[in-house]
């Protein structure tokens, strides 16, 4: 679905702007990507305000992104899916409450995951050269090791997650 949407507004920029420096197919992966994080954001937003979850939500979703762009993780083979899994992989991640030793495990759990796996499938999908990819992964264990100190357990819980989808078994 994600697609076919990003194909037609492409498609239309460029007949409205035939010059346009990039071709279709670049305006496509751009557009996909963008309402993949609009589709991502609007329905999880919309769940958490029926769930009264929203700032647990919000504090998943940045989280899980803010890990995600330096650690990367497996990508899944549609937008629509990602759009799917990522939307219940936030909204259940809300409904669970750590208490404090818990918290502490799972960020010491992804902290571990990150010097072992980090970075991970993000060649294809950064412009940062390899050889800065270990400043990513001491960034990202540098930034985790905060929430010791902050001991929020919908951080932990939502680091955990996207450190565990770093592990790639056929690797």
């Amino acid at each position: 679905m994600i697609e076919p949407i990003a194909l037609r507004m492409a498609q239309h920029i460029k007949s409205v702007v035939p010059n346009h420096p990039a071709s279709v197919a670049v305006l496509k992966h751009a557009l996909a990507v963008i309402l993949n994080i609009f589709f991502i954001t609007a329905s999880t937003i919309v769940i958490a305000l029926l769930t009264g979850k929203v700032g647990e939500v919000v504090t998943i979703m940045v989280a899980f992104a803010f890990l995600r762009q330096m650690t990367g993780g497996i990508h899944l083979k549609t937008g629509m899916g990602c759009v799917v899994v990522s939307t219940l992989l936030f909204t259940g991640l809300s409904f669970i409450n750590l208490d404090y030793k818990w918290t502490i495990g799972a960020t010491l759990v992804s902290m571990l995951l990150i010097l072992v796996f980090a970075p991970a499938g993000i060649e294809k999908q950064t412009r940062i050269p390899p050889r800065y990819f270990p400043l990513l992964k001491v960034g990202a264990f540098i930034a985790v090791s905060f929430n010791l100190w902050i001991a929020n357990p919908f951080i932990a819980i939502s680091i955990l997650a996207q450190t565990l989808s770093l592990i790639n078994v056929r690797r």
